[in-house]
């Protein structure tokens, strides 16, 4: 089986794009599966099950969703072997641009659409920076000047990768992002020992276990003060 992580910013298209893939792959007759992890709620698990897609569903609730990922990824892994797939897909929404989901030796894709903002790409972490293939949606909406503006920001932050544009409604271009996600020679048994190739984002403070009351008196652990310079008193 192989294993490939899919993240963005919330919004930026990636269930549109995977579904878009996935319906690519059918035509090779590859079973392709998806575990989508989220926060407070999500439906997207539903538009995969109306089309035929095996899914499961990940909340993280209070937690961070990047921790929950690392600590849930292995048994996800082991699901997908036993639903004999071709391909899992895993889906994570980089909710803060810090996120860091991706694992050296597997597949990374970052979604992130043209709406976003063309300072944007320099605003996301490795989330966006460590990835293997960047595709960049919602480019029908705005002119071809700012896609190609938008695509060098994003090159400029990430020029290792392979930038892709997709059409998320009509899936324009995923067909070609298809052939490059599923590999023969990269099937994997399970990720145990496997590393993060980014730390994740770090915070053990009194906020963390629990504490809802604002002030330094009550702030314990890994704290981190802005700098207001001489004028604060």
């Amino acid at each position: 089986m192989n294993l490939v992580i899919f993240s963005g910013p919330p919004s930026s298209g990636k269930t549109s794009i995977i579904l878009k893939t996935i319906d690519a792959m059918k035509k090779r007759n590859l079973k392709v599966g998806v575990v989508k992890f989220d926060c407070l709620s999500t439906d997207d698990d539903i538009l995969y099950e109306k089309a035929g897609i095996p899914v499961k569903k990940g909340l993280s609730g209070a937690l961070c969703p990047d921790h929950y990922f690392a600590s849930n990824i292995e048994e996800v892994v082991q699901w997908g072997r036993k639903t004999n797939l071709d391909l899992l897909i895993t889906e994570s929404a980089g909710l803060c641009n810090r996120c860091s989901p991706y694992i050296k030796e597997i597949k990374g894709v970052c979604v992130i659409d043209n709406l976003s903002g063309i300072n944007t790409p320099k605003k996301i972490g490795p989330m966006l920076k460590a990835a293997d293939i960047v595709v960049i949606t919602k480019g029908d909406i705005v002119s071809q000047a700012e896609r190609e503006v938008f695509a060098s920001k994003v090159n400029s932050v990430n020029p290792k990768a392979m930038t892709m544009h997709i059409n998320g409604l009509t899936g324009q271009g995923a067909y070609e992002l298809s052939t490059l996600l599923y590999d023969k020679d990269s099937s994997i048994n399970s990720v145990q020992g496997m590393e993060l190739r980014y730390p994740m984002p770090s915070a053990m403070c009194s906020y963390c276990l629990g504490e809802t009351r604002i002030g330094s008196d009550f702030q314990m652990g890994n704290v981190r003060k802005i700098d207001l310079g001489d004028d604060y008193v």
